[in-house]
């Protein structure tokens, strides 16, 4: 694992406990899983400036996965994603969930436990897409 890798599972751990609000981008406030993951991917970018404002079902996972393509991030196949990779899941039909991998399992914003936590194991949601930071960004 890399160090920006690394990184990332730190920065991810570092928000456990925070509660789980809908759209949240602030750790004050609450976080959702978008708001977990680009804080783990990038502590210092402005969680709180990204949109907020999408469905919470309903989703098309095409229009997810080229929201979340950006330079700074590689798409892997789901099987290379190791620690430090974020995962893409289909939770339900035209429902999408984030999470950041670990060696034990993986931290997202859980719903149901209105906190994020890190659930040890393999995600019970089929993984859809996975990325990780770019080398050079490391």
């Amino acid at each position: 694992m890399t160090k920006r890798q690394d990184a990332v599972v730190t920065a991810a751990r570092a928000l456990i406990g925070v509660r789980f609000r809908p759209q949240g981008r602030d750790p004050a406030t609450g976080l959702d899983c978008v708001g977990v993951a680009l804080l783990a991917l990038d502590p210092t970018s402005g969680a709180a400036q990204a949109r907020g404002d999408y469905p919470q079902r309903g989703g098309d996972a095409a229009a997810v996965i080229a929201a979340i393509d950006r330079p700074s991030l590689a798409r892997i196949p789901v099987a290379e994603a190791h620690a430090g990779a974020l995962l893409l899941m289909e939770v339900g039909p035209g429902q999408m969930h984030l999470a950041i991998k670990t060696r034990e399992g993986f931290v997202h914003a859980d719903a149901a436990l209105r906190r994020v936590v890190e659930t040890p194991g393999r995600p019970p949601w089929p993984p859809i897409a996975a990325w990780r930071i770019h080398e050079e960004n490391s």
